[in-house]
């Protein structure tokens, strides 16, 4: 899918940005040069994605100028506080996602969607790739009805553009709970790079986000 498409069918959408929380905080931060920074938290929204194995999904977001933290964990199950064993047995009905705690006033809802759709396959059911599993669907846990009428709406324009060669099956759920993952599996790409799945699953789809978000990425030292 061309990324003009994409930011055309953004830009004639004329979708707002997300309203920023009302919290009124401060916290240490450490940046990308590893220094520490004060960092105004008054703006952090939160997003919820499912896009197939979130060690992929973590990577591709937590280079992005404006997040300030990506954590993986489960979502839109039946059970409490799964483990990673009994979200891969399919039977909780929890999807592998990311939450994403995110300045609204340097990157917006309908950014995180776009590189959302951009960096995974939205139109195969259940699967990733060679993932294969509901854990490993496309999903948007909303956390607002405007986020739920972002999502919603983008969905229809790219199917309507036919962006894709298949429809967008992406669920689009209100936001229920969200279980951190186990600690191994937490920043697991940056903790892993040589492993295999890291360099030939993975390391395409941050290239990738190089090249095409670029001018969304942190500044490097």
């Amino acid at each position: 899918m061309k990324t003009l498409m994409l930011w055309s069918i953004l830009l004639s959408s004329g979708l707002a940005a997300c309203q920023s929380t009302n919290q009124d905080s401060t916290q240490v931060a450490m940046d990308s040069t590893n220094e520490m920074q004060i960092m105004d938290t008054s703006h952090l929204d939160t997003a919820t994605f499912g896009a197939g194995c979130f060690w992929c999904v973590e990577a591709v977001f937590q280079d992005l100028n404006g997040v300030y933290k990506v954590v993986s964990g489960y979502s839109g199950g039946k059970i409490k506080n799964p483990t990673y064993r009994e979200v891969c047995s399919g039977l909780t009905g929890h999807a592998e996602v990311i939450q994403i705690h995110y300045d609204s006033n340097i990157i917006s809802f309908e950014e995180l969607l776009e590189v959302f759709w951009e960096t995974h396959d939205p139109t195969t059911l259940n699967r990733q790739g060679a993932d294969e599993g509901t854990q490993y669907r496309s999903a948007v846990f909303y956390h607002s009805d405007e986020q739920r009428r972002l999502a919603e709406s983008y969905k229809q324009k790219l199917n309507d553009a036919q962006a894709f060669p298949n429809p967008v099956v992406t669920e689009i759920t209100a936001f229920d709970a969200f279980y951190p993952a186990e600690e191994y599996h937490q920043d697991y790409y940056n903790n892993n790079q040589e492993y295999g799945y890291c360099r030939i699953v993975i390391k395409p789809k941050i290239d990738k986000v190089k090249k095409v978000f670029g001018d969304k990425l942190k500044k490097q030292p």
